[in-house]
């Protein structure tokens, strides 16, 4: 090591016995003892090199030995040995702030209390403008295994011997967070602000938290006026127009990514969030146009190939959009893309093009394999191959369950092949675990309503259904279902008609036209269904009511 012509040989006294003061000399022994320690960290045995430096510090006074020990215990996590070097390392020299941190991250380890205030004291003390990156280092030091409230509680002591000191609120209400308690970090951040009103980075922090709480709206009223403060500040744009979305305010938000855009032509995740503006606001040729633009850039291509695809979708050009979703080879949106695509092939009736990529999926995403279950039964259904989706759910099920996913379309199909006992078992196993799961309520009780005499079973799954989503059509249309069975025909076509008004879907205009003829509205029904059948002739739902109402007038 470098460091070893600088020393010269030790000392001894008369007698010959080593003195017990450090010595600055380096004997023999010493020497080769510091050969073999830099031998050994350059070979990678760190523990045997710092076993060579730590007692050659303890031999030698000279703090560059000392740190060394410490910092090589501290990279391997040598907690006993690394607080021996430390500890010599605040005797050779008290005031390093390197050796400082490193005392205080043991004793955060520890729990030590008492030394963990003392080092953050002096740490504050002597470096105030350093604390806080110092401090969140030492909290990311931590890790996962890092306690959290530990930390949050040693600052709080520190809090109240440096009243004035904002940064100490700061940190405290970063950790709140971490302890997955808003209310606390609101606290803090607003101690922090009291402190220094024109601190940026805290009003900005204490935006973030009213965001992440769904307070929505006094994150926007924080962003606003922050973003008026300082007009040149993306972040602060970006964070708003982010909250903007969450808000539904997606004019607004446009125009505050295009003035992100005009400042930053090559912000290409402001392009694409505009484009997700503008897809979500059906604005599908600005959307188009700006995912299209998005396509020369390898980082960006995928996502915009799997939304250009979904735009394609929306508009009917399936063969386009399926070029679109093979063209997505990377990332998270890979599969997506593939079972988009698989699905779009299935609604076609390309059921041979289909069933090759559906194989080809299941043999390279066994991390999805959940999802390509389900795809899978789609397939089958789509056939009318009932059994053959039951079976292959059934199979999953056995492995797999609890997986809410599987139990609810194994009930779907189970009322396809009139199992209602599988359908009734299967609703009732989500619902015992997930009592408020939607999907699950409406099911249950518009089996029980359509398919047997259960009506005031069916009312109290529906109703508590309606409660929860109280303008979801399908929940209304099956509720209105119910109120036609039970007789209630005024009221059953209140809701049906309501249920239609959202959304014109097929089997709601088979219920609400099959209402109209019971209530002598017949011309209404047969034009309600007329309209229908001409986008949908194949549809089930209206061909059973022209089997069973119009073919038999």
């Amino acid at each position: 090591m470098d460091e070893l012509d600088e020393y010269s040989q030790g000392s001894h006294d008369e007698q010959g016995v080593e003195s017990a003061e450090p010595i600055t000399a380096i004997e023999p022994d010493i020497m080769y003892m510091l050969l073999a320690a830099e031998i050994a960290g350059q070979r990678g045995q760190y523990d045997v090199a710092l076993e060579g430096y730590l007692e050659a510090a303890k031999r030698v006074n000279d703090v560059r030995l000392t740190e060394r020990a410490a910092k090589i215990a501290l990279y391997i996590k040598d907690t006993e040995r690394g607080d021996e070097a430390v500890v010599l390392w605040l005797k050779q020299e008290p005031d390093n702030l390197t050796a400082r941190k490193i005392a205080l991250l043991s004793a955060l380890r520890k729990e030590v209390k008492p030394s963990a205030i003392e080092h953050a004291l002096f740490l504050l003390d002597m470096d105030p403008e350093g604390f806080e990156d110092a401090f969140v280092e030492l909290i990311r030091a931590l890790g996962q295994k890092g306690n959290t409230a530990f930390v949050y509680d040693v600052l709080e002591d520190l809090a109240e011997q440096r009243p004035e000191e904002a940064t100490v609120f700061f940190i405290q209400a970063m950790l709140a967070m971490q302890l997955n308690s808003n209310v606390l970090a609101q606290r803090k951040i607003d101690q922090a602000i009291e402190l220094r009103p024109d601190w940026e980075k805290a009003l900005l922090f204490r935006a973030q938290i009213a965001a992440f709480s769904g307070d929505l709206d006094n994150a926007r009223v924080y962003l606003t006026d922050l973003s008026e403060q300082n007009q040149d500040s993306l972040k602060i744009k970006k964070l708003l127009a982010q909250v903007l979305v969450k808000l539904n305010e997606y004019d607004e938000a446009g125009r505050l990514y295009l003035d992100i855009i005009d400042q930053e032509p090559e912000d290409f995740e402001s392009r694409f969030s505009l484009a997700l503006v503008n897809l979500q606001m059906e604005r599908d040729d600005k959307a188009e146009s700006l995912f299209k633009g998005l396509i020369p850039y390898p980082e960006w291509s995928d996502q915009a190939s799997f939304y250009l695809g979904r735009i394609a979708v929306r508009d009917g050009r399936n063969s386009e959009a399926l070029v679109w979703f093979d063209k997505v080879s990377r990332g998270s949106l890979r599969f997506d893309a593939a079972a988009a695509g698989i699905s779009l092939l299935i609604k076609d009736k390309q059921f041979e093009e289909a069933s090759q990529r559906l194989s080809r999926l299941r043999a390279r995403s066994s991390d999805e394999k959940m999802r390509a279950l389900l795809l899978e039964a789609e397939f089958y259904n789509e056939q009318k191959q009932y059994i053959k989706a039951f079976d292959l759910l059934s199979k999953a099920i056995e492995e797999m369950p609890e997986q809410k996913e599987l139990l609810y379309t194994r009930a779907l199909v189970s009322e396809r092949i009139d199992r209602l006992d599988v359908l009734e078992q299967d609703l009732r196993r989500i619902l015992a675990q997930y009592p408020d799961d939607v999907s699950a309520l409406n099911a249950l009780g518009y089996t029980l309503a359509d398919r047997t005499e259960r009506y005031e079973e069916a009312l109290v799954y529906l109703e508590k259904a309606l409660e929860l989503q109280p303008d979801e059509a399908v929940i209304i249309d099956s509720y209105g279902w119910l109120q036609f069975k039970l007789g209630n025909y005024e009221k059953a076509l209140e809701y049906l008609q309501k249920a239609y008004s959202k959304q014109q879907e097929n089997e709601i205009a088979a219920h609400l036209a099959e209402v109209l003829w019971v209530l002598g509205r017949r011309d209404e029904a047969k034009k309600l269904f007329e309209q229908t059948i001409k986008m949908s002739p194949d549809d089930e739902y209206l061909l059973d009511f022209q089997q069973r109402i119009l073919d038999a007038e």
